[in-house]
């Protein structure tokens, strides 16, 4: 799969790691071959996580991220720090960066306790190798290298390549529910919030999905539905729809053909669908006063009739009738501190890897704070939720 036709949400992130002036930068820019990190004798010369897609052989289409140093000090350092952790909760393989003849600090063993309780995959790479006048063996998780003169850099990517392989198969956004030559419609409103010239990334995932199935696509807008059903010499398998049209499609979809939304579906493929499910649940306990956080994965422009920040609450106001407080957070920011909310309502997190959204599921969880998403919120208001995971037997059960 080439570079461009792979979205940075599914691509393995592989967190770089370690304290300042450990090497760290450099180490990046030679495992990638270029120029991805500024390297400095300045201690703390990275001051935030800088990322880029790219194609690293032999892993393939990857996301690379370099860590501000975890030793940094003062106000700043410490805002620093909370962001290389907030880079962890998204990384698939953790490279730590020691420095190889200072050894390992107490921040650097913190550091390692941290990835170990968040079950990632890591390698210590012991940089600077070409400074030390003898080695102790390295250990079964360790590598000495230099960035400097490029020593065991290919063996560095092999092992990084051989943390990142996984057995666990990878769930499909919709190619599981259907057959061969079956028909799915997909209903594509085009508002202001559209990307001009293209679709967002959910819908060009799920077309992908369908054409993989070996299925047929058609794409319609909310006003098209009902003459393309007529008009259709068989009845689709599925329709799935934009959150925000879903109760006219509900009504125009004859019963006997399954609908669901894009959101739903990347709730499955997201491995949250269960936890959304019974956090929309929520919705009929809230009382006045009660504080909703409504995040989103990605930083977009906000229109003046914005999904997150206008549509949702209106939408959540109108169904509880309740006088409720709510607060927007977007991009990697997400709060550690869940306590003061009664709702989570997240977006499809198509930005977000699988990894990063199971971890703000879990601190939901965790902390005993109801999660749920755009999708399923607007189908719990509506009355169809139950409809709309049919296809999922097992989660739909679970529904009074």
């Amino acid at each position: 799969m080439g570079l461009n036709s792979t979205p940075s949400s599914d691509r393995v992130h592989i967190g770089f790691f370690g304290m300042r002036n450990a090497g760290k930068s450099s180490v990046v820019n030679a495992v990638t071959g270029q120029d991805l990190a500024v390297v400095s004798d300045v201690r703390g010369t990275t001051t935030d996580p800088v990322s880029k897609a790219m194609e690293l052989l032999p892993l393939g289409p990857v996301v690379i991220i370099d860590t501000p140093g975890m030793d940094d000090e003062g106000a700043l350092g410490e805002l620093r720090v909370r962001k290389a952790r907030q880079v962890l909760n998204k990384t698939d393989v953790a490279v730590l960066v020691v420095d190889a003849v200072v050894g390992m600090k107490a921040e650097d063993e913190e550091l390692l306790s941290i990835i170990q309780d968040k079950k990632i995959p890591y390698i210590v790479v012991l940089n600077k190798a070409d400074l030390l006048p003898e080695r102790k063996p390295a250990g079964p998780k360790e590598i000495y290298v230099s960035a400097v003169n490029g020593e065991n850099i290919y063996e560095l990517k092999e092992k990084i390549a051989g943390l990142a392989v996984t057995d666990e198969p990878k769930m499909r956004i919709v190619g599981d529910l259907i057959e061969p030559s079956d028909f799915v419609v997909l209903v594509i409103p085009i508002d202001k919030a559209a990307p001009k010239g293209r679709l967002i990334l959910p819908q060009q995932q799920t077309i992908r999905d369908i054409l993989e199935a070996d299925a047929v696509s058609i794409m319609i807008k909310e006003n098209e539905l009902q003459d393309t059903l007529a008009n259709l010499k068989r009845k689709p398998k599925l329709v799935i729809t934009d959150s925000q049209v879903f109760a006219r499609v509900d009504k125009e979809t004859p019963q006997d053909i399954w609908m669901t939304s894009f959101s739903i579906l990347f709730a499955r493929y997201k491995g949250n669908l269960e936890a959304a499910v019974e956090g929309a649940a929520m919705l009929d306990h809230l009382k006045d006063g009660d504080h909703i956080l409504i995040s989103e994965g990605c930083t977009h422009h906000r229109q003046c009739d914005d999904i997150g920040t206008v549509k949702i609450p209106r939408w959540i106001r109108e169904y509880t009738g309740k006088e409720l407080e709510f607060h927007f957070t977007s991009g990697v920011e997400f709060p550690e501190d869940l306590s003061s909310y009664q709702l989570i309502v997240h977006c499809g997190g198509c930005m977000l890897n699988e990894r990063e959204m199971k971890y703000r599921v879990k601190c939901a969880q965790d902390q005993k704070i109801p999660i749920t998403n755009y999708g399923i919120l607007i189908a719990h208001t509506k009355g169809i939720l139950k409809r709309s995971i049919q296809m999922f037997p097992e989660i739909a059960k679970k529904l009074k």
